[in-house]
């Protein structure tokens, strides 16, 4: 019986690229489901990243409405960032540098002469620790942890960040992300980056979806995608959607679709406020998603051309990203929302996201 479950094991390695699900321990890379009736979540400690998320229509049928792949050879070699958990700072931060305390810091560069997500070697592209797993029961959870050292990607500081994801109630997700800065003042802005399609990972574009999201204010930028450092309302732009619409319904106003930063109303304290709320007529299914954050990225995967899940593959429009944050590059504009985490404090990050038929 022993050699038997070797032998399955070994088979389900070779076979998915990954071991048996729940089989990964300290730093070795394992995938991991949470289960709750018929919603169900898979993840891997490789990146952090939300592999699938399985979830009836409003007939009954299930669905996988998240992009991915099928091995975590291809997650190693992914540069979408499909379901991965992002940082030490997430979105882009100009010309890779920034100045705090006095010190200058020169960041490693990933995108031209800029930052994007962290850096090539950010904290989507490292094995996290699996501190809990629970994969039933009423509430179904795992954390994962990893520790960032001073200079890592040209940093300040140790970090000790924690990341968790937990089924609750009927259909909900919460994604918890903590960070702790250990001996030096840092920047932290840490985002899951889940690409959505109600309809089903391969089901097509999203541009039928009706999206609203909760903010009047969004901040623009230049032809990099760097905030200029204003916040201006979005009355009589294509990034109202203040009242529910379609994503298609606007977006050939825009040259290459949508990937901004909003600021979302009611900003200014640590409640969960919404975000947005995301429909797919369809299949009935409606994502709702809440934050402590000020600001969410509305990407609609403008250039995506990559082989996914059982082949399928995704191109522009197959998805949305509703990436909860900081405001990007804040590190360089004082009048945004400070990311800088002290000595001895705390960062913390939360989502819900509820997900409902009708």
């Amino acid at each position: 019986m022993a050699k038997f479950c070797v032998l399955l094991c070994f088979s389900l390695l070779l076979i998915f690229g990954f071991p048996a699900i729940g089989s990964a321990t300290k730093e070795e890379v394992g995938m991991y489901e949470l289960k709750k009736g018929n919603f169900s979540v898979k993840l891997t400690n490789y990146g952090a990243h939300i592999i699938s998320l399985l979830l009836p229509d409003k007939y009954g049928k299930l669905a996988d409405i998240v992009l991915g792949y099928d091995t975590i050879k291809e997650y190693k070699n992914d540069s979408s960032n499909f379901g991965a958990t992002v940082g030490r700072v997430a979105n882009r931060i100009a010309g890779a540098q920034f100045t705090l305390n006095g010190t200058l810091y020169k960041l490693v560069a990933n995108e031209g002469k800029n930052m994007l997500h962290g850096g090539p070697k950010g904290f989507s592209t490292v094995v996290w620790k699996v501190k809990k797993y629970s994969p039933e029961g009423r509430t179904p959870c795992i954390v994962f942890a990893y520790h960032s050292f001073d200079g890592e990607e040209g940093f300040p500081g140790d970090l000790h960040v924690i990341v968790g994801y937990k089924l609750l109630g009927d259909n909900k997700l919460r994604i918890t992300m903590k960070a702790k800065a250990l001996n030096k003042a840092t920047p932290v802005n840490l985002v899951n980056h889940a690409y959505w399609n109600l309809g089903g990972h391969n089901s097509g574009d999203i541009l039928s979806e009706e999206i609203q999201i909760f903010a009047s204010h969004y901040t623009p930028v230049d032809s990099k995608l760097i905030p200029t450092g204003e916040i201006v309302t979005v009355k009589g732009t294509p990034y109202d959607f203040l009242k529910p619409s379609t994503i298609g319904s606007k977006i050939n106003k825009l040259t290459n679709g949508y990937d901004i930063n909003y600021a979302l109303d009611g900003s200014g304290n640590d409640k969960l406020k919404k975000a947005a709320i995301v429909h797919d007529k369809k299949s009935g299914r409606m994502m709702e998603i809440l934050t402590n954050q000020p600001g969410v990225q509305f990407y609609t995967s403008n250039t995506l051309h990559q082989k996914g899940k059982g082949g399928f593959v995704y191109e522009p429009y197959a998805a949305l990203c509703l990436e909860t944050q900081g405001f990007p590059d804040s590190v360089n504009h004082p009048n945004f929302p400070s990311q800088i985490v002290n000595p001895g404090t705390y960062y913390k990050h939360q989502m819900l996201i509820k997900f409902s038929n009708f």
